[in-house]
C-alpha cells in the first residue's frame, strides 16, 4: 500500500470508468482541467466533455440545463471559486429545482497552501450544507474519493465533493466499504471519541495511537459524509464514550463540528472540543504541512482536545 496518494489523480480516473457506465455523465471544466485531472475524461469522451473558460457562475447555470435535459453532469473546479463564488447559482439554479448536478471543489482548505488565502477555503461546507437538499462529502483519503464519487453519482439529486489538492496518506484499501451518509469506525475506543473527515482523518488515527500509551481509549469515525451526518453514530458515541472531539481542515464554524454541535445538543449533550481553523484567514506557505501545523491542524492537536474533553466529562 502506497504511504500517500492523490486524491485528484484517483477522482479523474475514476470519472473515465463511471463514463463507460454512465453514457448520461458530462464534465465541465472552468479552464483548470489539469489542475483537477479531468483531463483524462476529456481525451476519453470529448464529446461530453465542456471547457467553460474561467466562469465558475456560467458553469452551473450550463450544468443546470444540461441537467434538466436528462443529463448527469460533474461541474469541477477550485472549492474557493465552485463553492462560495458560484453558491447563488448553486442554490437557486441547481438545489431549488432539485436538479441532478454533483459539484467537485478541488483545492480545498489550505491544500492551495503556496497559492495564498485567496485560494484557501474555510467555509465551503459551512455554506454548501446549508442549501436544502444537498449531500456534503469530504473523504479521507484517494480511495475513499473514488467511493465518495460513484455514490454521489449514483444517488439523484444535487452534490457537493470536497477534494485535496496533493498526495494525502493513505487511510482505505481499494474497494472499501463506503456508504454515502453512514460514518465508519475506523477504531474503536470507551474513553472519548474523535469524529473526523478529510485529512484530519489520518492524524486522528495517529493521536489515537499515542494515547492509548497513555491509558486513553480512543474511538475514531470517519464522517465523510456532513450532509445528511450520521446522526445515530455520532449519538451512538457520545453515550457510550461521554466525550466527543471534531477534526476538520475547514472553520469551526459552520463545518463538521458545527453538524456534530448541532445533533448532541438536541439528543445527547455532551463535552465537546473541536480542532478546526480558528475564527481567521490563512496566509501564503510554501509548505502545506507548515501551514497546517501553524494553524493548529495536528495528531498532536487532537490529542490535546481530546484530553480537555474527557477532563471536562470527568
Amino acid at each position: 500500500m502506497a504511504q500517500n496518494a492523490s486524491q485528484l489523480e484517483h477522482f479523474g480516473r475514476a470519472l473515465v470508468d463511471l463514463g463507460l457506465l454512465h453514457e448520461e455523465l458530462v464534465v465541465l471544466d472552468p479552464d483548470v482541467a489539469a489542475s483537477t485531472k479531468v483531463t483524462y475524461f476529456a481525451e476519453r469522451f470529448p464529446e461530453r466533455f465542456i471547457r467553460i473558460g474561467i466562469s465558475e457562475q456560467d458553469m452551473i447555470g450550463v450544468a443546470a440545463g444540461l441537467a434538466a435535459s436528462g443529463k448527469t453532469p460533474v461541474a469541477c473546479g477550485f472549492a474557493m471559486f465552485m463553492a462560495c463564488r458560484s453558491w447563488e447559482q448553486i442554490s437557486s439554479s441547481v438545489a431549488r429545482p432539485g436538479l441532478n448536478v454533483k459539484i467537485v471543489g478541488s483545492h480545498s482548505g489550505l491544500s492551495p497552501s503556496a497559492d495564498g488565502d485567496s485560494h484557501q477555503t474555510y467555509g465551503d461546507v459551512a455554506v454548501m450544507r446549508v442549501i436544502p437538499e444537498m449531500k456534503v462529502v469530504v473523504p479521507a483519503d484517494a480511495q475513499e474519493a473514488v467511493e465518495a464519487l460513484g455514490a454521489i453519482v449514483d444517488a439523484h439529486g444535487p452534490a457537493y465533493l470536497r477534494l485535496s489538492r496533493g498526495a494525502t496518506p493513505v487511510v482505505y484499501d481499494e474497494g472499501c466499504e463506503y456508504t454515502l451518509g453512514r460514518a465508519n469506525i475506523l477504531r474503536e475506543g470507551s474513553d472519548a471519541s474523535v469524529v473526523a473527515n478529510g485529512v484530519m482523518v489520518p492524524m486522528a488515527l495517529e493521536a489515537a495511537g499515542r494515547l492509548s500509551d497513555e491509558g486513553i481509549s480512543v474511538r475514531v469515525l470517519d464522517m465523510h459524509t456532513v450532509k445528511p451526518l450520521d446522526t445515530y453514530a455520532t449519538t451512538k458515541a457520545a453515550a457510550e464514550t461521554g466525550a466527543i472531539v471534531t477534526a476538520e481542515e475547514h472553520s469551526i464554524i459552520g463545518g463538521l463540528g458545527s453538524a456534530v454541535a448541532e445533533t448532541l445538543a438536541v439528543e445527547r449533550p455532551t463535552p465537546m472540543e473541536r480542532v478546526g481553523i480558528m475564527d481567521r484567514f490563512g496566509e501564503s506557505s510554501r509548505s502545506y504541512s507548515a501551514l497546517m501545523a501553524k494553524m493548529g491542524l495536528t495528531s498532536d492537536a487532537i490529542g490535546e482536545a481530546v484530553r480537555e474533553a474527557v477532563k471536562r466529562r470527568n
